[in-house]
């Protein structure tokens, strides 16, 4: 009989509570009140606890079922996920309102059985959001939309002020981790059009450590983000969601991600966030950026 192969245990500094709280329950029922999807449980985040205890989430438009099949990723996949959810516009306007957010992360799951795949729905509940709540900030973490320009330009002319597209992980990777219909260059593309028609916006990307990749293949995919003009980086530890997600190579220690940090900083990046439990959308680093556009740092 085939044994199950066993997922290395987690170091002492990836330990985290187990998620509760009189705030966090309440968040937990606005959203799913309102049918709205976070990452934060969708992608088994561990750190939904610390986030949502303290007032933020992160929200996930057009529904928990992503056309996609990413081995990292714990949301669900289906080739046609069903019809998008016209009222999720308003009902993301109104937890937002009642949460009283000032800096929102909206990501989403890829659509590619839609002709605009999704593009013209999220600019819609980007708007609706800022309508309701116009001192409000939005960062969009956005698919690659297949690298179609058009699509991208929605994005920039939704009016979210943090542009955001995730690398994932190293060039020599990426095709083991992603999706067929994802690229390294693709992506690197998208962030790169970003920047040159919206030069005055920040853009933002993330790469998660811990799946075979090397330290020279680490600085090379940071510089790359350079060049296409990134802003914000975050580095942050893979954890496997579950047996059927590929496995963890490394568990690289906190002070390896310091090492890092400072790496890309010199690089030229305005803030990196470096660290074994940081993740794309992440409290700190939505802190310093909300301080930037609004002037205080």
């Amino acid at each position: 009989m085939l044994e199950t192969p066993t997922r290395p245990a987690k170091p002492p500094w990836l330990k985290v509570r187990f998620p509760g709280g009189a705030r966090f329950n309440w968040i937990k029922e606005q959203s799913h009140g309102q049918k709205l999807a976070t990452v934060c449980e969708e992608a088994r985040c561990p750190n939904i606890g610390e986030c949502w205890n303290s007032g933020t989430a992160t929200f996930m438009m057009m529904g928990d079922t992503c056309t996609r099949g990413c081995r990292f990723c714990a949301v669900t996949t289906a080739k046609r996920p069903g019809a998008l959810d016209m009222d999720e516009p308003r009902h993301l306007a109104e937890t937002i309102q009642k949460m009283g957010l000032s800096y929102v992360v909206l990501t989403s799951v890829d659509r590619d059985d839609l002709e605009d795949q999704g593009a013209g729905h999220i600019a819609r509940c980007i708007r609706a959001a800022k309508r309701a709540n116009p001192d409000l900030l939005i960062e969009i973490l956005m698919p690659d939309f297949q690298g179609e320009t058009p699509l991208v330009q929605q994005m920039i002319d939704s009016g979210a002020e943090v542009l955001a597209h995730n690398v994932e992980t190293v060039a020599r990777l990426t095709e083991k981790v992603r999706d067929p219909r994802a690229g390294y260059r693709q992506s690197l593309e998208v962030l790169g059009y970003l920047k040159a028609k919206a030069p005055e916006r920040h853009t933002k990307s993330s790469l998660m450590l811990g799946l075979g990749e090397t330290r020279d293949e680490i600085f090379q995919a940071m510089q790359d983000m350079r060049e296409v003009g990134v802003d914000f980086l975050t580095l942050g530890q893979y954890l496997q969601p579950t047996r059927k997600h590929l496995k963890v190579e490394r568990f690289l220690p906190p002070e390896e991600f310091e090492e890092l940090r400072q790496a890309g900083a010199a690089l030229g990046f305005d803030y990196i966030a470096a660290g074994p439990l940081v993740r794309s959308s992440y409290k700190a680093a939505e802190f310093y950026i909300e301080r930037k556009i609004r002037g205080q740092a």
